[in-house]
């Protein structure tokens, strides 16, 4: 029988595919592929060297499913396997953790395809994140730390988003995908910093030989207070001097909470700058948008700080640093590509950003340098990690 919720453990045999043994390995190979393919695509379509149909629109195609089919996919691989770790209760493997897989790969290819039903594309793809949240209700509810039913409304807040998406496409009410979208981000920037509050200072202080994280109580309190405001006042007063005050607060909060997680001796380890440095373009992120609220520069430029060199650098570096651990591998082990990733991802988003601000007139010489170096990065993940997530821990544990 495969295994399923409340199944026990089994040890498994060196040769066996297991990609199903636990919630990082389908969905971590999913976003790696899809922050590949989808990129390709969103380039070849964007220079019209494929003509544009399906469901949304190009700018709404390409928003979505950055946001609702690669990030969606690394925080669903993350809590499938964390919320086991947090809880010491079961989550989905085998058969239902492949039909939760199924359901966002489906999502992915009924909004592609031209001809589909829009109310079936819709169907679809609202289904999966509340489908993820089902999943995990119990773990995340009844487990002893309190905090974790954040994430009960956190998927509540996505699939907000993701409505509000469906909803300007069907017509029901126009000029609402671009708020879906921001709040999408908001959503996510708030799974990103209850993760990385928890693992970015542990990773250090276990990495660095003598590290001790500063972690300030009312740091802690006041990221998510600023945040859950600045979203609320995106949704409601989007791009505005209001939401712009406390998305500069927000990054100032984050810029004091990284501070003191810092230690010299991270450089010593890519696996462990790379989650520093991606903290670092939150930070930043949330300064800019914050500017952008004001109209000091372009709204687009803060967000792509945000999701190229935030939501891409740290989650690039989470799927890394997991997956190793998981797999009863060497975590400083990560082999010389994956470096090289890191560099060339941070090199994109850099051009992503400043490019546009600095030589407008070569806005596309951007956009293709940027996405070439995005799909080389995780050209690379996919690469070094295909045979880590598809194969059985090298330990011989389950998992």
């Amino acid at each position: 029988m495969p295994l399923q919720i409340g199944d026990p453990p089994v040890m498994r045999k060196s040769g066996e595919f297991a990609l199903f043994a636990l919630g990082f390995r389908p969905f971590f190979l999913a976003a790696g592929v899809s922050a590949l393919a989808l990129l390709g695509l969103w380039l070849v379509l964007w220079q019209g060297v494929v003509p544009a149909g399906g469901y949304f629109t190009l700018v709404e195609w390409h928003a979505h499913e950055m946001l609702f089919g690669y990030t969606a996919a690394v925080i669903a691989g993350f809590l499938l396997t964390a919320v086991k770790n947090w809880t010491g209760m079961a989550v989905p493997t085998g058969r239902l953790l492949a039909g939760i897989a199924g359901v966002w790969l489906l999502g992915r290819l009924l909004v592609l395809i031209p001809g589909v039903p829009g109310w079936l594309a819709a169907a679809v793809d609202l289904a999966f994140i509340p489908l993820v949240g089902w999943s995990l209700w119990r773990p995340l509810w009844y487990g002893r730390n309190k905090v974790n039913r954040m994430f009960l409304l956190i998927f509540a807040g996505m699939t907000l988003a993701n409505f509000l998406m469906h909803l300007d496409v069907a017509g029901v009410a126009r000029g609402l995908w671009p708020r879906g979208a921001y709040l999408m981000v908001d959503m996510v920037l708030l799974v990103l910093l209850l993760v990385a509050g928890r693992v970015v200072p542990f990773f250090t202080e276990k990495a660095v030989p003598g590290a001790r994280s500063i972690v300030r109580p009312w740091v802690e309190k006041a990221t998510f207070v600023s945040l859950v405001v600045a979203a609320a006042a995106e949704l409601v007063l989007p791009h505005g001097p209001v939401s712009g005050v406390v998305l500069l607060v927000a990054a100032l909060i984050q810029g004091i909470r990284l501070a003191g997680w810092y230690n010299h001796g991270i450089w010593r380890a890519p696996i462990l700058w790379v989650l520093h440095v991606g903290y670092a373009w939150l930070v930043l992120g949330l300064a800019l948008r914050g500017l952008a609220g004001f109209d000091l520069l372009p709204s687009a430029v803060a967000l792509h700080a945000i999701t190229v060199g935030g939501i891409g650098v740290l989650t690039l570096g989470m799927m890394a640093r997991v997956a190793l651990g998981h797999t009863g591998r060497n975590i400083n082990d990560t082999g010389p590509l994956l470096p090289i990733a890191f560099v060339l991802l941070n090199i994109g988003a850099l051009l992503r950003v400043f490019g546009p601000l600095f030589a407008a007139e070569q806005f596309n010489l951007w956009i293709n340098i940027a996405g070439g170096l995005w799909m080389l990065a995780f050209a690379a993940f996919v690469f070094v990690y295909t045979p880590i997530l598809i194969r059985p821990r090298v330990d011989g544990r389950p998992g």
